[in-house]
């Protein structure tokens, strides 16, 4: 059984703290998800993971791992846990995304999203029914609904047109979860994703569309895909003005350190994105205390930590300038542990949020740490 706890909510902000609770464990919120979309985080072991950066949920991508190694590949082994060797919870995103992005490689219509395989160019059908047939065989704790990612800047004709289509693919998704049974032994939840672009209007009809279904997480699409931060945060406030106070809410894909912060103010319990690990393998680095990029020549002979303040061992034990060789020289090491420094400080920066929430600070402190986030060390 997965079920949502609603804690406390800041007394500063609507910012929550929660907890989830799946068959493969508690998940703590305000949570960040770091993104395994083929079954791994880029570079980093499992066993990294779990006792370096203490991360209690991860993310997989259904078109993936559908492509390579196969649905029925996963399916034989047990599910995604036992194929990967991860023992907490797992969430698998539906794929609508990536047929968003696959712009010049597909073609949408009511029956579903016909793609071409970017491996081979083969050609595939994804509709709601075979979504949902294929993430209950991949075996994710929490799936997510197949819905159209709308690009920014869309029309609002076209996004209207997209949410509509959206929610009857939510209606097919729903029917065929809810009469189906868990292929592997432990519970699984569906959540439905509001869509509707930047217009106010249409976040707030689907979100009220979302809302009626009751489902333990309601998630939001659509956003951190080229829009002003201010579109952000005004959509994401609205729609959690909206979706249920006692279940949990995703904001799918985003993103920067103070895009989080804001997001967990106006009331986000959880967050994925891909921004930590893919800026990580550029040598960009994120800390309590800005930005590093690590790549420069003013870090050459900087013989002090990667970050002192780190939860990450390896960014307290290990020089700037040391990092700074291993790119240099193309190391794979260096990804490896820049990596594991920015999930490290993305997950610290949720658990900190947390305990801020809790202690009913959390408003003050967002608005203090926020602009050293943004320095440029």
């Amino acid at each position: 059984m997965i079920s949502f706890e609603l804690e406390v909510t800041d007394k500063q902000s609507k910012a929550r703290a929660g907890i989830i609770k799946t068959d493969h464990g508690d998940i703590e919120t305000p949570i960040f998800m770091p993104v395994g979309t083929v079954g791994t985080v880029k570079g980093i072991h499992q066993k990294e993971l779990e006792e370096s950066i203490r991360a209690q949920i991860i993310l997989g991508n259904t078109y993936h791992l559908y492509l390579r190694p196969g649905t029925s590949i996963v399916e034989e082994a047990g599910g995604i846990h036992r194929f990967i060797n991860w023992s907490k919870p797992i969430l698998t995103d539906s794929g609508g995304y990536q047929v968003y992005s696959l712009s010049q490689r597909r073609k949408i219509k009511e029956e579903g999203a016909t793609f071409s395989s970017h491996v081979d160019g083969s050609k595939h059908l994804f509709t709601p029914e075979n979504v949902m047939d294929i993430q209950r065989k991949l075996g994710a704790d929490i799936i997510m609904a197949f819905d159209e990612c709308t690009p920014y800047p869309c029309e609002k004709r076209y996004a209207t047109k997209s949410m509509h289509m959206t929610h009857r693919w939510l209606e097919r998704c729903l029917k065929a979860f809810d009469r189906s049974d868990p292929v592997h032994p432990y519970a699984q939840t569906l959540a439905p994703i509001v869509q509707g672009s930047v217009f106010p209007e249409l976040r707030k009809q689907s979100s009220e569309y979302i809302a009626k279904k009751g489902r333990m997480i309601n998630a939001i699409g659509g956003l951190s895909v080229g829009e002003p931060h201010e579109d952000l945060y005004a959509m994401t406030d609205l729609c959690c003005g909206i979706l249920p106070q006692d279940k949990a809410r995703y904001l799918m894909g985003v993103g920067l350190p103070e895009n989080i912060l804001e997001c967990i103010g106006l009331g986000i319990d959880m967050f994925d994105c891909v921004l930590p690990s893919r800026n990580a393998r550029h040598g960009l680095l994120y800390t309590s205390r800005g930005v590093i990029h690590i790549k420069n020549q003013k870090w050459k002979s900087d013989f002090t930590p990667i970050d002192e303040d780190s939860t990450v061992e390896t960014s307290r034990i290990h020089t700037k300038a040391y990092l700074r060789h291993l790119f240099q020289v193309k190391e794979l090491l260096a990804g490896q542990l820049a990596t594991l420094h920015n999930l490290g400080f993305y997950l610290w920066l949720v658990e900190e949020s947390r305990k801020q929430i809790l202690q009913g600070n959390f408003g003050s402190w967002k608005d203090a740490i926020i602009p050293k986030l943004r320095t440029k060390l």
